[in-house]
C-alpha cells in the first residue's frame, strides 16, 4: 500500500506544479491545486503507513494550504472573472464605451490584420494619471518563457476582438518591430 501511495504522490505533486507554474489561467491553476491537494493526501498516507510524523503533519499543513489554493482559484478567481465577463458583455449594450477586463491584457493572443497569430500579451502599460493604455507588450516563440522574444505593440495600432488583440500588422510587419529587453521596457 506505501508503494501505491508514494507513486500517486509523486506522480501527483509532479503534474500539479506543472499546472501551476505554467500560469495558462484561472481554471487550470486552480485544477492544479485539486491535483496539489491528492498529492498532499497521498503523501500524508504515506507519512502515516510508514511513521514518518514530520511528514504527515507537513502535509496537513500542504492540504490546508492546497485547499485554499483551489477556493482561492476555483472559487474567488473564478468569481472575479466571471463579473469581469458580464460587465463587459452588458457594456456593449449600453451608450459609451465598450468595456473589457484589464487582466484580458495579460494574456490574450496578439493577431495581425490578416488573423494570423503573432504571440501572446504578456503585460500593458497604461498612464496613472490619464488612465490611457499605451502599450502592450507581446512574447513569441520560446519554451515556457526560455528563448522567447518581447515586443512593443503601441495600443493606437491595436484593438480588442473578443477575446484577442488585432494589431493592424502582418506577421513581417511584427518581426520588424524592435524587441525588448526583459528588465528595460520604454518609459513612454
Amino acid at each position: 500500500m506505501d508503494q501505491i501511495a508514494s507513486w500517486v504522490a509523486t506522480i501527483a505533486t509532479i503534474l500539479a506544479a506543472c499546472m501551476t507554474a505554467s500560469n495558462l489561467g484561472w481554471r487550470i491553476t486552480g485544477i492544479g491545486f485539486i491535483v496539489f491537494t491528492v498529492g498532499s493526501i497521498a503523501w500524508l498516507a504515506l507519512g502515516l503507513l510508514t511513521g514518518q510524523p514530520a511528514l504527515v503533519w507537513t502535509n496537513i499543513a500542504m492540504t490546508v494550504l492546497n485547499l485554499f489554493g483551489v477556493w482561492r482559484w476555483l472559487g474567488r478567481q473564478a468569481s472575479v472573472e466571471h463579473g469581469a465577463e458580464r460587465a463587459a458583455a452588458t457594456s456593449e449594450h449600453l451608450p459609451g464605451d465598450t468595456l473589457f477586463p484589464a487582466s484580458l491584457l495579460m494574456r490574450a493572443r496578439l493577431v495581425g490584420r490578416d488573423g494570423e497569430a503573432l504571440g501572446t500579451l504578456v503585460d500593458a502599460m497604461v498612464g496613472s494619471r490619464s488612465g490611457k493604455l499605451s502599450y502592450v507588450v507581446v512574447t513569441e516563440g520560446g519554451v515556457a518563457g526560455v528563448g522567447e522574444r518581447l515586443r512593443r505593440v503601441d495600443w493606437s495600432g491595436a484593438e480588442l476582438d473578443g477575446e484577442q488583440v488585432r494589431a493592424g500588422l502582418d506577421a513581417r510587419g511584427f518581426a520588424r518591430l524592435p524587441e525588448l529587453a526583459k528588465d528595460n521596457w520604454p518609459g513612454q
